[in-house]
């Protein structure tokens, strides 16, 4: 079965029928479209908990790990987001499902480290829920390399892509960046900074571009400079995106999916070219 998500993403593959996914969420038309949609998809029976009660009762009733939690912020009995609380102290990750929301409200959540927030406040809502989950239970197969000299921002953007399911390697230099890769053949996605002491990010991605193309493998480029101008001589080095910090999660996180699809749909169309000239 193939499904194509409200961004563009492409999902043809395995049933994940042992994954436990939790609902908290008192909406009965929500939750009859999600279990719907989780069981078409992925072949997931989806547990709902209507109450604060019947999310801990489920949690602490089963010797199951939970997989993914999708939560409402407020459930009856924690109309104060005890809930998300509860599942976030347990490190059960958890996508925010939710119709309240300000500015603070985003803070808030992302302070959490919550996987994701979708809002209900669109047609495609339970549609954007259910591509989130999708990119969560797949996450794990796309290896992402950060190359940053910084331990900050290398903590920094290990914890963003982990706490998304990626499977993440870091390097200290340029020179680092370019052992892991040779190692590490099945890496699709590099992050590097541009401001480095042995190797810049231009020519890292120069030697990057010398065995490894666009359609094996993403770069994005990173910086703290004001220099508009290293975006423009970054994809001419051989980058393919380019942000400047400070940049917020959603579109770091929007940046990454987007490289990701992109070199899933190049490869999509490269196995249906093989396959049509057998």
């Amino acid at each position: 079965m193939t499904y194509l998500g409200v961004s563009g993403m492409q999902y043809t593959g395995e049933q994940f029928p042992d994954a436990r996914i939790i609902v908290a969420e008192d909406s009965n038309v929500f939750t009859s479209m999600i279990r719907q949609r989780l069981k078409e998809i992925f072949g997931i029976e989806a547990e709902i908990c209507r109450t604060y009660e019947d999310l801990m009762m489920a949690n602490e009733l089963s010797d199951v790990p939970v997989t993914l939690a999708i939560s409402n912020i407020n459930l009856p009995g924690a109309e104060n987001g005890e809930a998300l609380n509860y599942l976030v102290d347990l490190n059960i990750p958890t996508i925010v499902f939710t119709g309240t929301f300000q500015e603070h409200t985003r803070e808030k959540l992302l302070a959490k480290d919550i996987v994701d927030y979708i809002l209900k406040d669109n047609v495609f809502a339970v549609e954007m829920l259910v591509e989130s989950v999708c990119r969560f239970l797949t996450n794990h197969r796309h290896h992402v390399l950060i190359v940053d000299d910084s331990p900050t921002a290398r903590a920094l953007l290990s914890t963003r892509l982990k706490r998304y399911n990626f499977r993440v390697s870091v390097a200290e230099s340029g020179s680092k960046a370019i052992d892991i890769l040779k190692k590490n053949p099945d890496i699709g996605l590099v992050v590097t900074d541009y401001n480095m002491p042995d190797i810049d990010g231009f020519e890292l991605a120069r030697r990057i571009r010398s065995v490894r193309g666009s359609h094996e493998l993403r770069i994005i480029g990173v910086s703290s400079s004001t220099d508009r101008l290293l975006s423009a001589r970054f994809l001419k080095a051989g980058g393919n995106d380019f942000m400047l910090r400070p940049f917020i999660d959603e579109e770091f996180y929007c940046r990454v999916n987007q490289n990701l699809d992109t070199l899933l749909q190049i490869k999509s169309h490269q196995a249906a070219a093989r396959r049509s000239a057998a």
